[in-house]
């Protein structure tokens, strides 16, 4: 019984930190992930992390334009911001 309590919070804890899911769309129509991270820098962004997530998003952890902190989680095929996170 323990066990299988443990099992459960640890199941719960890690679906709450889980992102979000962005596209179920075959990885032959995303964007390349060469030519979006430079679209984004052409908009002022400043890239410390690109990563693939488990729901198929594009994420990026470092900064905007305006030089605030942020974690932005983007549709691998259309490039909209499907969450953003944003540090003062």
């Amino acid at each position: 019984m323990r066990k299988l309590v443990f099992a459960s919070l640890a199941m719960l804890s890690a679906a709450a930190f889980a992102g979000p899911e962005c596209t179920k769309a075959d990885k032959s129509e995303w964007l390349d992930q060469t030519k979006f991270q430079e679209q984004l820098k052409e908009q002022g962004y400043e890239i410390k992390v690109f990563k693939v997530t488990d729901g198929n998003c594009y994420e990026i952890y470092g900064w905007n334009k305006d030089k605030q902190k942020v974690e932005i989680y983007f549709d691998p095929v259309t490039g909209k911001v499907v969450k953003e996170e944003i540090e003062d």
